[in-house]
């Protein structure tokens, strides 16, 4: 699997938490971090832990490898 192949395959994390019809608030409420936290990740300006992730994975519906954090 090459580079692209990744970027056809994946999604953005704000793409991941707007297509399970979630606002940030709503998205950080279930994740357990606050939105300014969860902006971060979405503008690819910190990452979350591996414990946080599952909790993306759970709530967003998505398997870590298919999120793109940019």
């Amino acid at each position: 699997m090459n580079q692209e192949d990744v970027v056809q395959d994946g999604l953005t994390l704000k793409a991941a938490r707007v297509n399970v019809g979630l606002t940030q608030k709503q998205a950080a409420n279930g994740i357990g971090v606050s939105e300014s936290t969860l902006l971060k990740y979405e503008q690819g300006k910190s990452y979350p832990d591996v414990k946080t992730l599952k909790k993306i994975e759970k709530l967003y519906k998505i398997p870590y490898h298919r999120i793109i954090f940019l």
